[in-house]
């Protein structure tokens, strides 16, 4: 009888325990894409013309990545090819020629003001 006492008082506290809270799911981060209209869904021939000839130009597969660099950042552009078509931006990532992070619509215009000079 004391036997089935503690594991009947075992089994009931174990069902007073507290379940862990449910996860919440958490959105991904907006990011924004205003500022970029002149990069964003454009080839390879238009970033030339805005911006001027790469500093590094990397293709694989059906992508390729532009790295354009100025004195107040470098640009990375990331083109992909859907259904045969030529390559356009899908993504850029922009920092400061040390590392840090700089806003990428920020970057487009720095970077074009550089060519203008």
């Amino acid at each position: 009888m004391r036997k089935a006492l503690v594991i009947g008082s075992t089994l009931l506290g174990a069902g007073c325990a507290t379940a862990p809270p449910p996860a919440v799911p958490v959105a991904p981060p907006i990011i924004s894409t205003s500022g970029l209209e002149r990069v964003l869904g454009h080839d390879a021939h238009d970033l030339v013309a805005l911006f001027g000839e790469p500093e590094l130009d990397v293709r694989e597969d059906q992508a390729r990545k532009l790295q354009f660099v100025g004195p107040i950042c470098v640009l990375d552009a990331y083109l992909y090819s859907k259904n045969g078509r030529e390559p356009v931006v899908t993504y850029l990532d922009a920092r400061q020629p040390d590392g840090r992070d700089i806003d990428r619509a920020s970057c487009v215009a720095a970077l074009i003001a550089n060519k203008k000079r």
